[in-house]
């Protein structure tokens, strides 16, 4: 039985090649091994929609916590809490953030898109460590 070997920057670069193809999507199969991606469309508030890749049979999110507003990660890419390693994150715990505040920065092919905060509070929790890939939908940071 032969056996298919991809990287995760492999699979990053068929989903990024998906997204500016505007395929819908793609089932790759050898013997047991299975993997499916599948496109969708968002909408975010003031942009125009954009194809977001992501695998179909992604495992489900993390439970959501019962207090406070929950910001979820928008797309799929890795989580980094400040702008460098040397630069004190955006939004630490305890924090008091204000609606617009920039809260973290997810990296999703190659590019940096900041997330702002929808909610005014205070940062009560960050549920993800720095440098964790996130999943679209995956709660991030709970805002009281």
């Amino acid at each position: 039985m032969s056996e298919l070997k991809l990287s995760v920057s492999e699979i990053k670069e068929l989903m990024d090649k998906m997204a500016r193809t505007g395929l819908s999507g793609l089932t790759l199969k050898d013997g047991e091994f299975e993997l499916s991606l599948k496109a969708e469309v968002m909408v975010t508030e003031g942009e125009a929609a954009r194809p977001v890749v992501r695998p179909a049979a992604a495992e489900p999110a993390e439970p959501e916590p019962a207090e406070g507003s929950v910001v979820k990660s928008p797309i799929v890419g890795t989580f980094y809490a400040a702008a460098s390693p040397d630069k004190p994150p955006f939004a630490p715990v305890g924090k008091a953030v204000a609606k617009g505040d920039v809260l973290f920065i997810i990296e999703s092919m190659k590019l940096m898109n900041e997330v702002q905060s929808d909610f005014d509070g205070v940062v009560k929790k960050v549920l993800v460590e720095n440098g964790q890939g996130v999943e679209y939908g995956q709660p991030i940071m709970v805002i009281e």
